[in-house]
């Protein structure tokens, strides 16, 4: 069952309270390509997502390792993996994009991820990442971008991906299970 609105706000005032501990200015926030010394932290905020959300579909914890070979693959394709950090050097969030399948056909095609940090949620971090991220994809020659994201608990990132013109392509219900619970995918696209 869908949340409703008022479910919904509470669930970003409880996520926006855990990770309370930075006053944040958009202003001071600096985006950048992400480094190894990054993932640390990318680890604790996926982390965060894993345990306390169903977001993302992983039931276990990634480790720094795991990031790091992400970041290396990812490097070798020459696509984007930035952060947003603030002032303070804290990674505030993280967004990339991957290969949407492995077949070559759709080597132009790929799919996107964004995490924020709890305390970062409606600072507009996301928006800046995002943002960012389809002109670094552009650049790297990518036509097309995917976003699959959670039909529970993920309105505000649909609405994200929508406000950047992504349009919705369909719906996958059930392929999921987390928490004692099915879940279903949103499929939305943009076109470079």
């Amino acid at each position: 069952m869908p949340l409703d609105s008022e479910s919904r706000w509470r669930l970003v005032k409880l996520l926006k309270a855990k990770g309370a501990a930075e006053e944040l200015k958009v202003d001071e926030i600096t985006l950048r390509k992400a480094i190894s010394a990054d993932l640390k932290q990318v680890t604790e905020i996926y982390n965060y997502y894993v345990i306390n959300s169903v977001v993302t579909f992983d039931i276990e914890q990634t480790t720094e390792s795991y990031w790091q070979e992400k970041l290396e693959y990812l490097e070798g394709l020459e696509l984007p993996f930035i952060v947003a950090q603030s002032s303070s050097g804290n990674i505030l969030g993280f967004a990339y994009v991957a290969p949407w399948r492995q077949k070559a056909a759709y080597r132009r095609t790929v799919e996107d991820t964004i995490y924020l940090r709890p305390a970062a949620i409606g600072k507009r971090i996301g928006t800046k990442l995002l943002k960012e991220l389809i002109d670094l994809s552009k650049a790297a020659g990518v036509r097309e971008i995917v976003a699959v994201i959670s039909d529970k608990g993920a309105a505000p990132s649909i609405a994200l991906h929508e406000a950047f013109g992504f349009k919705k392509q369909g719906h996958l219900g059930k392929v999921g299970f987390k928490f004692n619970r099915w879940l279903g995918t949103v499929l939305l696209q943009k076109s470079l």
